[in-house]
């Protein structure tokens, strides 16, 4: 096995930004994406978001693109969750992600940025540039 320190920091968002991320199902989509991801090799050290959005920090392997990884990670969790939920609601990811690269000492305030998502989001205290998935 190759030696690697590549964390990044993901977000990505449901269609339009629809708030389709219910908290029931919150722990259920969040299991998948970690499965998934775990999957690929990847060791995600942060998952959360809020109804609209994902945020993860995670350290992906350099055998697989950053578009693949994440490609597949959004696919399975969309198709999961529509296979066991398709009846109550159409769960779909808009195209598209945003990926930031950190290094060694910016990863525990990422963590703890994303650990804190939905207070971040309740008192407006966001960092804009890890809320976008856009230029």
């Amino acid at each position: 096995m190759s030696l690697y320190q590549l964390m990044y920091h993901f977000v990505w968002t449901t269609k339009e930004r629809e708030r389709m991320i219910e908290p029931k199902y919150e722990d259920e989509l969040y299991d998948t994406i970690r499965t998934k991801a775990a999957g690929l090799g990847a060791l995600v050290y942060a998952l959360n978001g809020t109804r609209g959005h994902v945020h993860m920090v995670a350290s992906v392997p350099p055998r697989i693109s950053l578009s693949n990884f994440i490609g597949q990670v959004k696919g399975v969790a969309s198709a999961l969750f529509n296979a066991a939920h398709g009846d109550e609601l159409s769960f779909r990811w808009q195209s598209g992600y945003g990926v930031f690269s950190l290094g060694k000492e910016d990863l525990k305030r990422c963590i703890r940025y994303v650990e804190g998502q939905k207070r971040h989001h309740e008192t407006g205290s966001t960092i804009a540039l890890f809320e976008r998935t856009q230029e």
